[in-house]
C-alpha cells in the first residue's frame, strides 16, 4: 500500500467511528476550545454543503439539509474521533436574498471573524456548485481568505448533475482562477453526494491538511 492509500484508508477508518455534534456558537465567545486542528466548510446557500458533510461522515443526519437559503444562521462544530482528532465547522451559507440584510450583516462578520483569526484552522474549503462554476459572492470569500494568508481547497459539488464534459470544462475555467487566488490550494475537487465520487479523496485531504 502507497502512501496516498495508505492515507485515504486512514481517513475511511476515521470517519467511520466516532463524529458527535459538539455545539454552535452564535459569536466568538462561544466558539470551543481551540485543542484540536479544524477544517471550515464555506459555500453558497443550496451548495450542497449540508449534503456533503453527511456523505463525508457516513451520515444521513450530521448536518441539516433544508431547501430554505440560509438555514445555518452559526458556527456548528463536529468532533470527529473520540477522543476528537479532528474538528469539522460548519459556517453559515453566503449569498441569499431572502434573508434580512441585518442577519446578512451579522452571519458575514462571524464568519470572516473566525476564519482571520482562529489559530487551530488548518483548512477551509470552499464548495462550488459545479452547475453554476465561481460566482463573484464566491471570489470574495476567497479574497478575503488570501488576505488573511488562510489556505483553502475548492470543492466542486453536486457533479453528477452535470455532463462529466461540461464538468471538465467547469474544473479547468474553476482551476484558471483561483491561479490568481494566493491562499488557493492547486488541488481542487469534484464531488457527488449522490454517487460519493471525490469522497474519499477529500477526506484524505482533510486528513492530510489536518495534520500538516
Amino acid at each position: 500500500m502507497d502512501e496516498t492509500d495508505d492515507l485515504t484508508e486512514r481517513a475511511r477508518k476515521l470517519f467511520s467511528g466516532p463524529i458527535d455534534f459538539l455545539k454552535s456558537a452564535p459569536g466568538l465567545q462561544f466558539l470551543p476550545d481551540p485543542k484540536v486542528p479544524e477544517i471550515a466548510f464555506a459555500g453558497r446557500s443550496n451548495v450542497g454543503k449540508s449534503s456533503l458533510l453527511n456523505a463525508l461522515t457516513n451520515r444521513k443526519g450530521l448536518a441539516r439539509t433544508s431547501n430554505t437559503p440560509g438555514r445555518t444562521q452559526e458556527l456548528n462544530f463536529f468532533d470527529v474521533g473520540n477522543p476528537p482528532l479532528i474538528r469539522l465547522v460548519d459556517m453559515p451559507g453566503y449569498g441569499f436574498a431572502e434573508a434580512p440584510k441585518d442577519l446578512v450583516k451579522r452571519w458575514r462578520f462571524l464568519v470572516n471573524d473566525y476564519l482571520r483569526g482562529r489559530q487551530v484552522l488548518k483548512r477551509t474549503l470552499v464548495l462550488v456548485d459545479s452547475r453554476h462554476g465561481l460566482k463573484p459572492v464566491d471570489e470574495e470569500i476567497m479574497t478575503m481568505l488570501d488576505k488573511a494568508a488562510a489556505s483553502y481547497h475548492l470543492v466542486l459539488t453536486k457533479g453528477d448533475k452535470i455532463k462529466p464534459t461540461e464538468l471538465a470544462k467547469v474544473l479547468e475555467r474553476t482551476a484558471e482562477q483561483a491561479r490568481t487566488h494566493p491562499a488557493a490550494h492547486p488541488t481542487i475537487f469534484t464531488t457527488s453526494s449522490e454517487t460519493a465520487s471525490g469522497i474519499a479523496e477529500l477526506r484524505a485531504a482533510i486528513l492530510d491538511a489536518a495534520f500538516a
